[in-house]
This record gives structure tokens, sequence and C-alpha cells, in this order.
């Protein structure tokens, strides 16, 4: 079971609330969630790395390297899909915060 993620539920939050809208709350919000993908970002691309240099040890019948490599593809594709589920709500509050300031 996912544990629950105070950003994603703050998102939420702020998505789900209607005509209470606060611009700055909205824009520390989306600073923290582009924060959030740089960062897993950042860790999908060294997970990558690890992926080609084991990739190479996996070709000589190691099969610890090959249980390794399994795992990492599985962290990278669900880091993919996290990534993917942020951006997502991302887009969503930054319209959002684009109507706020607009009306403000």
């Amino acid at each position: 079971m996912p544990k629950k993620d105070p950003l994603l539920d703050e998102i939420s939050a702020l998505l789900a609330a209607e005509g209470t809208d606060d611009p700055d709350r909205l824009e520390r919000t989306l600073t923290d969630g582009y924060a959030r993908a740089l960062s897993l970002e950042a860790e999908r691309r060294r997970l990558q790395k690890q992926i080609g240099t084991l990739t190479a040890t996996v070709g000589s019948g190691d099969d610890a390297a090959r249980r390794e490599l399994a795992a990492l593809l599985r962290q990278v594709k669900r880091q993919e899909g996290d990534l993917g589920a942020l951006r997502a709500q991302l887009g969503r509050l930054r319209r959002r915060h684009s109507t706020a300031v607009r009306a403000g």
C-alpha cells in the first residue's frame, strides 16, 4: 500500500476547493511540486545510468545482476508513473493558479 504523500494531498485539497483560491498558496504548492518533479527526474536518470552499467553484466549470466536490473527497471517504471501523475496534477493546479491571479 503506498504511503500518503503530503504534497499530493495538498494539491488535491487545492483542486477540490471551490472559490477559495489563495494565489500565494497555489504558487508555493506549484513550486514544491515542480521541485519534486525535478527530483524524480534526477533520480530516474541516476537509475537509468545504473541500468546501463548492469546491462553489460547481465549479458555475462550474472543472476544477482539480473535481479538487481529487474528491481531497477521496476523502480523506473514506478517513478515514471509517479512523475506522470504529478505533472498532470501540476498542470491542473497551474491552470487554477492562472485563473486565480487573473481574478485577483
